[in-house]
């Protein structure tokens, strides 16, 4: 098959009938247009031009060589004027895939306004708290609650993420109220997916801690309303229950602990190099929107713009190695936040 390259040589010695101007056109000698026509003509088995001393014309062979070369040319031109479009104007469909609550509480609401500034893009929104690989199933970007993980992937925080141990004064008036992190072996504890240990922050520095209960479930939602009927404790983030904590169906226990200051919440996506604007317009949104109403009762947490090449696992789903002693992970928990910077 001909490159490219030597149609575009071809066409442009066409249009000036000097090999000597063609080439000054591309940066290339006289010398080494002359030798691409000569091996054109070779693969075609055909002459394309007469060559005198003086002159250099077409062929009839060239003529009609010419005519459709030309209209390759075009249709090369507008394919990238159209991926070049496409790149910097916002439009087309973006396929996200976030949280199921998250989405329902801190996306939906803000769709209306993305998109009336936004009205060429359509947006294909799959909710789930699995953990989806976003390569493999075409997606443009996930939102994830979780922490950084190494991976080819880029990931932005978009804020950070709260999250307190937390039960039902209908539950809390059964069981008891706990008062030591030991006190939690004897409680129903909520668990979320695979997560059986809760890795925590206290006067003691960060720590694991090994959970138990009778429910465990795959959605964060499901595992918000059995906390509410009264089930048992759970590890929640504040913008899943600020509402639950303030009218007071929900309330903090063991105040001194909280979920790991490494679970943020982020914007991952492929590749950081030709990103789609659709892509950059809606990370951007969310950043600006969640810097202005953070989704979260405490709203002293730092925003940061910074793109790193990661992966935000789910924190719903984010498998854990079976814990140290709390003193070691303490330490070991410290050291590897000081690593993250």
């Amino acid at each position: 098959m001909t490159a490219i390259s030597d149609l575009d040589i071809f066409a442009r010695v066409a249009r000036t009938a000097n090999m000597s101007a063609a080439g000054r056109e591309m940066g290339l000698s006289p010398a080494v247009v002359s030798k691409r026509i000569s091996l054109l003509e070779d693969r075609l088995g055909a002459r394309l031009f007469q060559r005198t001393t003086r002159h250099l014309t077409l062929t009839e062979t060239g003529e009609g060589y010419f005519k459709r070369v030309v209209d390759i040319l075009s249709l090369i031109e507008e394919a990238e004027d159209f991926v070049s479009r496409r790149n910097t104007r916002p439009r087309g469909v973006l396929k996200v895939t976030a949280p199921t609550a998250f989405s329902r509480l801190h996306i939906a609401p803000h769709l209306p306004a993305f998109l009336a500034r936004y009205p060429e893009i359509e947006i294909d929104m799959h909710l789930t708290d699995n953990f989806v690989d976003i390569i493999r199933d075409g997606f443009d970007v996930a939102i994830r609650i979780g922490e950084l993980r190494d991976s080819t992937l880029v990931a932005r925080k978009l804020a950070p993420d709260h999250r307190v141990l937390c039960a039902a004064p209908r539950y809390l008036a059964e069981a008891g109220e706990p008062k030591t992190l030991s006190d939690l072996e004897s409680h129903n504890c909520l668990l979320a997916g695979a997560q059986d240990v809760w890795r925590l922050e206290g006067p003691e520095g960060q720590l694991q801690t090994r959970v138990r209960g009778n429910l465990r479930s795959n959605s964060g939602e499901f595992v918000r309303e059995a906390l509410l009927a009264g089930v048992g404790i759970a590890l929640r983030s504040t913008w899943d229950i600020g509402a639950e904590l303030e009218s007071g169906a929900l309330q903090v226990v063991l105040p001194a602990y909280r979920g790991s200051s490494a679970v943020d919440i982020f914007a991952v996506y492929p590749c950081r190099e030709f990103m789609p604007n659709k892509v950059n317009v809606f990370i951007e949104f969310l950043n600006e929107v969640y810097a202005a109403h953070p989704p979260a009762t405490e709203r002293n947490g730092a925003q940061h713009k910074v793109d790193v090449p990661v992966m935000a696992t789910s924190s719903e789903n984010n498998g854990t190695k079976a814990p140290p002693s709390r003193k070691a992970a303490g330490n070991k928990a410290r050291k590897n936040q000081a690593q993250l910077g």
